[in-house]
């Protein structure tokens, strides 16, 4: 009381009137504020948060200067009408000095306030104008002091026109404060207006717009209509803010996680020097607090003032309650609660808007540095950690866990806040209903194990190793698919994947299950609170009645701790779920790095390019080591040839020369830049020209020249885009010579000093590899004066080359020159001796001709081995890899030529040029419409999702399923409302005096009502059959997906990029599997609170009814209106999302080249330009939702004030009990209309992930694998006899025939073999034998039985093929054999001795269970094409087909094929497709194929005679002459 008077004694030596309110205000019906509450309060308010906020803007405009605007017409306004108000306040001050000369005397506060005001406007005037020099385009602090201004001004207007309409009749004592006031006024609402338009941008900016107008409602407005009107494209999206882009958060995080590495291995010194060895890892999570705490802490800070003005509602309420009691308290009172409390729920919306950009954006940020700092680490990881990381596994960091962190940072708030509104609402608890709140605190306590041990339990079952092992796997079904048609294995795989899928879904049904257990915990932990304590209450003591205003007002405190008590534990599991997430991102982040020291680059004294000292090499720290005591010298500008068997170390060699491999001992030294060209030719997904040029810019005489020597020309001519045709992922859509010759040109356009070319000639017909190293490895070459380190099982070059070096178990054997090495007569001498070849270079060197003529006249004088070894070391062409998944083979051209201008043959090559140049001079005009893209672009579905999609989920769920979990849901609200309605009739009691009699029925009624609705009952049930019915769903939308990617046709694979189909298996299942459930979950819950709640409005307030209508119908359409904007910016964000993981695989299996060519900053820049591409369509998402919000909360508002004012109107006949129950209902829906908004456009973007799944699993399917009706007997084919039939076929609808009416007959046991120019359709016509092309015309038959009318498994699982690219799959030795366990150990030993590979695999120590990496990465090239020999052997089939398999295998082990194929397969009906002539000269007959017709088909004598096609091959390889 004391300090009351005091302070009203300061203000009446401040004003001449008393300031206290009560009577003046409340009871009369002409409500006013006294005077001196209006000059000095009111007026002080703007000004004291002015000077308050002033300090801290000021700090942040000195550090922050964003350029400087030009004055505007708009800002010299704003600072007109700042002075002008500092005069209008000062005319006040110097009125007031002139009132005081006149003798009337003025209380000081009219000194006072004028004088703080006018300082005030002065203020502000500088601050508009400060902003202007420092860029800011638009203030929020100045925003809120002028709508301060204006608000505080409202009642003084009120109050002047009330004063003037009393005073008309007498006259107007204070004529110029009274006009002062109103200038002043109107000035004010100036310059908020002028405060809402944005400034144009600072000059010089990069910055488009200020983030601010991306948030402000205006540019959210135009892109939702935009949206609504039409599905919005990427060039509708804003561009990405400044501080959002990669370019900034990523080295931001990099720069603090550098830190956390720096400062543990100082720890790690200091505890090393005290004799301790314990490790302290860097802690990640620090570094990420660090880069990203004091952005997020400022959404914190608006979630603090949010809880705290949460708690003003239900103190509202109380009012309005006891409003309603009192009699003869004025109407407006009422009216004035209403209002305020829907000022206050909006006031809360935009403040918990705020904190929710803040979260989001920071959430955003986190992922973009997260998916930067894992790119960059994947460059640079060493091989040993490039093993435990599979490329699943890291796109699953980049995926998955990425995403974990941004979904948390959401809610991360509710860490601190959950506790806190606990807090709260116990405190204004205890105030209402005294210590029997303890009951209710005491069940809350006792919930919270039953939720820990939950949560453990969850925390148990996490399946992200599963979906890992998945994924992997379903990464090399895809990558190998073609193998596994050819073999007929899907059915294996498929039960593979499946065997693993079923581990999955087992885990989520048990997490599933206790979530459901965790819901009901939860739904009924409010109710139970509730009803301990009513019934405490009641119960401890006769006074305690329940009326009304404790039941309501405890009641809108319960419904408040309902979401923090919900939100908890999902935020607890959540950070459960990331911890694991940072445990892996951590492990990955602090794996080894590849010492870049480990080559040195700086070494300029000596005259060798390349040095080697002493070198031993290991592929990880822990193996022993593959390459010692490595010594060598490359002298600057040679050419060193590297030869030796298959897995002697020639590639493991160049990987230690470009520092790939772990340095145990010695010193490398490469002088100058590097060019690396690896066995196996890595193609981007981007035009021929992009992956020659490698990011050099574009010199057009030296890439013409490049073209040239790598004989690319005529490829370019035949390319339907010439030299901006895309290539597609991994190059399918070129042959593997085509392929290998861009990799050598990318190399030669590179320009480097040292190459290093590891067995380039392998993949590339005969006459192309003696074009490639005339004109451009060898000696007269372009590369002449560059140093050359060329690794080769060719050996007709050795003569040319300058040094040799022999590797035998990775040691240097012999190194010296051709002639050295022949003197020395070691194992370099013997191997050649075996071969002959000098006897056959002296023989050509005295007669100038070859022996072949001879031996052909004569045909007795066709020894097979004479002929087969002689001419192995002259035609060194091991392959053309021609047969990969190429849809353009069909184009026929000839690569290269001999360079000897007299020959006949290289004349006709000429004209052949020349005429194929006249008949693509058309073709150039139609180009244009002819350029079809191979890889078509990823779709984004557009306009609403189709009623079907979900129809197609509910039929996965079960469709009674779905009607009997709606109707549970629908049971548990009825059950919520019927125990409310109970309640409101107990607080009844009180005004009847019936309380005491009516107690224990009244508390038991109330009970059985809750338990029913939540506690075991309903909830329990519903959210059970929920979680079956999502589980299934999950296993069938999964097995439909899985089994048509099975049963799709080749085609499908060579068009569409894997990381799209891999995008359905992870992202997508995920979505279905874990996202949709809980979507749906919420979707239920939300519905039907928000539909209990209009139900209860309108039953105790029936007029209602009549807002409900056009409230519902702006619902809708809001929802409606951001639905669309919301889900078309969610498609564009997942088909952005695509390219992020496609670059990132496409990267890790090139990363050895992009580090040889030191590329590495230009593709770090592709992927962050990748993910910003993809946030900006996420940013809009996260505004949109921002927009929606706000406006649907409105709504939600609208609703308690309607709610409210309804309740004041009808005050007569409502008891309050009515009105406290629905205006506390009320008070709860806006959060469930919200949410339901959220959770319906949720449910749309998730949807879309059965839509994508379900789109995937309706594509076309080839034929059936087995026909029943149809099947050939066991034992087919018995003979062998296959018969083409007058048989066309093309790649795909709408393009040419590759094959044009074959006819021929083979009989049992024939050796065929197939030779004509790349594109000829060799390839091809394999394939049709497997159906994996299908016929356009006639048929094929085998035995008697057309292939075309039995099932594809019959047919392939009779045929064997040896393919040109050997896959392995990851697994052991024994299932790359025999997937399907079909044969003894005995059988597949026996299959290993005949393929040369026992040795190798007894030595192992796992034997048969040997583990082979992913793609068989820890087996040499040569290896796995003797493992698909193996293959062959165990199936022995009576057709045996040889796709050119010895590609990759030196000459020696290449005879040891021959030799087994020749005895193994005696019998058999053998077709293969030769490069190596020397091959199919003993062959029963040759077919040659031009142009996909049948040109010559003979014995290879008669053809040598004819002088046809065959002839010419043959003397292009040295055959003839």
């Amino acid at each position: 009381m004391l300090r009351t008077s005091e302070a009203q004694g300061d203000t009446l030596q401040l004003c001449s009137t008393p300031c206290h309110i009560h009577q003046q205000t409340l009871h009369t019906d002409r409500p006013d504020l006294p005077e001196c509450f209006q000059l000095s309060v009111l007026s002080w308010l703007p000004c004291i948060y002015l000077w308050a906020v002033c300090p801290i803007y000021l700090f942040y405009l000195k550090r922050n200067n964003r350029g400087y605007i030009m004055m505007s017409i708009k800002n010299r306004f704003k600072t007109v009408f700042g002075l002008l108000l500092w005069i209008v306040c000062w005319t006040d001050l110097f009125y007031t000095f002139h009132e005081l000369r006149q003798g009337h005397s003025q209380p000081p506060i009219y000194f006072i306030t004028p004088l703080v005001l006018g300082i005030t406007m002065l203020l502000a005037t500088f601050l508009i104008q400060l902003e202007r020099l420092r860029g800011v385009q638009s203030s929020g602090v100045l925003f809120i002091f002028w709508f301060l201004c204006v608000l505080c001004a409202i009642v003084p207007f009120r109050s002047k026109i009330l004063q003037a309409s009393s005073q008309v009749r007498t006259h107007l004592t204070d004529k110029l404060r009274f006009t002062t006031f109103y200038f002043y006024f109107s000035l004010v609402v100036l310059e908020l207006i002028l405060c809402c338009f944005n400034e144009k941008p600072p000059l010089f900016s990069s910055v488009v717009t200020d983030p601010v107008s991306h948030t402000s409602c205006f540019s959210v407005h135009n892109m939702a209509i935009k949206g609504y009107k039409m599905p919005l494209e990427v060039k509708d999206l804003w561009s990405l803010n400044q501080r959002d882009c990669s370019k900034k958060m990523v080295p931001k995080l990099l720069k603090e996680w550098e830190k956390e590495q720096a400062k543990a291995k100082r720890y790690v010194c200091k505890r090393g020097e005290g004799g301790e060895s314990n490790l302290e890892e860097p802690s990640f999570l620090r570094a990420l607090i660090k880069a990203f705490g004091p952005y997020f802490l400022i959404g914190s800070a608006f979630k603090l003032l949010q809880d705290i003005i949460t708690f003003v509602n239900p103190q509202l309420l109380r009012m309005l309650i006891s409003f309603t009691k009192q009699t003869g308290v004025p109407d407006w009172w009422g009216y004035t609660l209403a209002f305020l409390m829907f000022f206050t729920a909006f006031l809360q919306t935009l403040v918990l808007h705020r904190h929710f950009h803040y979260c989001f954006v920071t959430g955003m940020n986190v992922r973009t540095a997260l998916i930067g700092a894992i790119y960059r680490k994947a460059l640079v990881i060493t091989n040993a950690a490039k093993r435990s990381s599979t490329v699943g596994e890291v796109v699953n960091l980049m995926s998955v866990d990425a995403q974990r962190f941004m979904d948390l940072t959401t809610f991360l708030n509710m860490l601190w806040s959950a506790p806190l509104q606990i807090m709260l609402a116990l405190y204004f608890l205890w105030q209402n209903l005294g210590p029997s709140v303890l009951a209710g605190v005491a069940v809350m306590i006792m919930l919270i194990p039953f939720n820990a041990v939950i949560a453990m339990k969850t925390r148990a079952y996490q399946q992200m190793q599963y979906k890992d092992t998945r994924i992997k796997l379903m990464n090399e079904i895809l990558n190998g698919i073609k193998v596994l048609k050819l073999y007929a294995w899907e059915n294996s795989f498929k039960d593979k994947v499946l065997a693993i899928r079923q581990k999955e879904l087992d885990v989520l049904r048990k997490s599933a299950y206790l979530g459901a257990l965790s819901t009901m915990a939860w739904t009924s932990a409010p109710f139970l609170v509730a009803l301990t304590t009513f019934a405490v209450y009641v119960t401890v003591d006769e006074n305690n009645v329940l009326d009304a205003e404790k039941a309501f007002v405890s009641l809108s405190l319960f419904n408040i701790l309902r979401f923090p008590l919900n939100m908890l534990p999902q935020v607890i599991s959540s950070i459960v779920q990331t911890s694991i997430s940072l445990k892996r991102i951590q492990g990955f982040l602090s794996h080894d790095e590849l010492d870049p020291n480990s080559v040195d680059k700086n070494n300029t004294a000596s005259e060798y390019s390349v040095t080697v000292v002493n070198g031993k090499f290991t592929w990880a720290k822990e193996d022993p080591p593959v390459l010692h005591s490595i010594n060598m010298m490359v002298p600057q500008g040679s050419l060193l040839a590297v030869v030796g068997h298959v897995g002697c170390g020639k590639s493991s060699l160049i990987s230690a020369l470009l520092g790939e491999m772990e340095k145990v001992e010695g010193d490398i030294s490469v002088r100058g830049s590097v060019a690396y060209v690896p066995q196996q030719a890595w193609i981007q997904n981007a035009t021929l020209r992009d992956n020659i040029l490698f990011e050099n810019p574009y010199n057009e005489q030296k890439y013409h020249s490049v073209l040239e020597a790598c004989a690319l020309t005529f490829d370019l001519e035949v390319l339907p885009g010439g030299d901006m045709t895309e290539i597609g992922e991994k190059g399918i859509n070129l042959s593997g010579g085509q392929r290998q010759r861009v990799s050598l040109a990318r190399a030669l356009y590179s320009d480097a000093d040292v190459y290093l070319l590891d067995d380039p000639l392998s993949a590339v017909d005969a006459h192309v590899s003696k074009h490639i190293f005339e004109n451009l490895i060898g000696p007269e070459g372009l590369l002449k004066g560059k140093t050359r380190i060329l690794v080769t099982h060719g050996i007709s070059f050795l003569p040319q080359v300058d040094n040799i070096m022999v590797m035998v178990e990775g040691q240097v054997s012999e190194m010296g020159s051709y002639q050295e090495l022949l003197k020395q007569n070691g194992a370099f001498a013997e191997f050649l001796r075996n071969y002959a070849l000098e006897d056959i270079i002296e023989e050509e060197e005295a007669t100038g001709r070859t022996l072949l003529p001879e031996l052909i006249e004569d045909e007795e004088m066709f020894p097979d081995d004479a002929l087969s070894n002689h001419t192995d070391m002259v035609d060194n062409e091991p392959v053309i890899n021609e047969a990969k998944r190429n849809f353009m083979r069909y184009w026929k051209f000839f690569s290269g030529s001999s360079t000897d201008g007299e020959n006949p043959k290289s004349r006709s090559v000429r004209r052949h040029g020349c005429s194929q140049r006249k008949h693509s001079e058309p073709q150039e005009k139609k180009k244009p419409h002819e350029m079809e893209k191979l890889i078509q672009a990823e779709t984004a579905e557009t306009g609403r999702v189709k009623t079907k999609v979900y129809l197609e989920y509910v039929k996965a769920v079960g469709p009674l399923l779905s009607v009997v979990i709606c109707f549970l849901y629908g049971c548990q609200s009825a059950a919520a409302i019927g125990s409310n309605i109970w309640l409101s009739q107990w607080t009844n009691d009180v005004s009847t005096n019936q309380t005491k009699e009516n107690v224990p029925m009244r508390v038991g009624v109330y009970a059985a009502l809750g338990i029913v609705q939540g506690t075991c009952i309903l909830v329990m049930i519903s959210s059970f059959t929920l979680a079956i019915g999502n589980i299934s769903a999950a296993r069938k939308l999964h097995y439909n997906l899985l089994s048509n990617k099975l049963h799709t046709p080749q085609s499908f694979f060579d068009t569409t990029p894997l990381g799209r189909i891999i995008n359905r298996f992870s992202k997508d299942i995920y979505v279905i599997d874990e996202a949709l459930p809980a979507t749906v979950l919420m979707f239920l819950g939300t519905f039907f609170v928000s539909l209990s709640t209009i139900i209860v409005i309108i039953s105790s307030t029936p007029i209602f009814a009549v807002v409900v209508v056009p409230l519902a119908f702006i619902y809708v359409f809001v929802q409606r209106f951001y639905v669309a904007t919301s889900r078309q910016l969610k498609r564009l964000e997942s088909v952005s999302r695509s390219p992020i993981y496609s670059h990132f695989s496409e990267t890790i299996t090139g990363c050895s080249v992009i580090r040889a060519y030191g590329r590495h900053t230009a593709f770090v820049l592709m992927s962050d330009m990748k993910v910003d591409e993809n946030q900006k369509s996420y940013y809009p998402g996260i505004v949109s939702n921002r927009w929606l919000g706000v406006r649907i909360e409105f709504i939600g508002n609208c609703i308690v004030l309607f709610a409210a004012l309804f309740a004041v109107a009808g005050k007569e006949n409502l008891n309050p009990g009515l009105v406290g129950l629905s205006v506390s209902y009320a008070l709860q829906v806006t959060m469930s209309l919200n949410w339901m908004v959220r959770m319906t456009s949720d449910l749309e973007s998730n949807i879309v992930a059965v839509e994508r799944v379900k789109e995937y699993s309706e594509t076309k399917t080839e034929a059936p694998w087995e026909v029943e009706d149809k099947k050939p007997p066991p034992e087919w084919p018995i003979k062998g006899n296959v018969e083409f039939q007058n048989y066309s076929v093309r790649y795909r609808e709408g393009l040419d025939l590759v094959l044009k009416n074959l006819t021929l007959n083979v009989r049992g046991g024939e050796k065929i073999g197939i030779v004509g120019r790349t594109g000829a359709g060799k390839s091809s016509m394999t394939l049709c034998l497997f159906r994996l092309l299908e016929a356009a015309a006639g048929e094929i038959t085998i035995d008697e039985v057309r292939i075309a009318e039995i099932g594809l498994h019959d047919l392939r699982s009779k045929l064997t093929i040896i393919p040109q690219e050997p896959v392995l799959f990851s697994g052991t030795l024994r299932m790359n054999l025999d997937p399907f366990d079909k044969y003894t150990d005995e059988d597949v030993w026996k299959a290993l001795e005949h393929s040369h590979l026992h040795r190798f695999v007894s030595n192992q120590t796992a034997k048969l269970e040997l583990q082979c990496s992913e793609g068989g990465e820890n087996l040499s090239v040569g290896q796995r094409q003797l493992v698909c020999l193996a293959r062959a052997l165990l199936r022995k089939t009576r057709i045996l087909i040889l796709d050119e398999a010895t590609a990759a295998i030196d000459l020696e082990t290449d005879d040891l094929i021959q030799s087994t194929i020749r005895t193994q397969f005696e019998d058999c009906t053998v077709f293969t497709i030769a490069h190596r002539l020397n091959t199919i000269m003993d062959y029963t007959r040759v077919l040659v194929l031009d142009k996909g017709q049948i040109a010559e088909f003979d014995t290879p004598a008669n053809l040598l005679s004819q002088r046809g096609i065959f002839y010419s091959m043959a003397k292009d390889a040295g055959l003839t002459q």
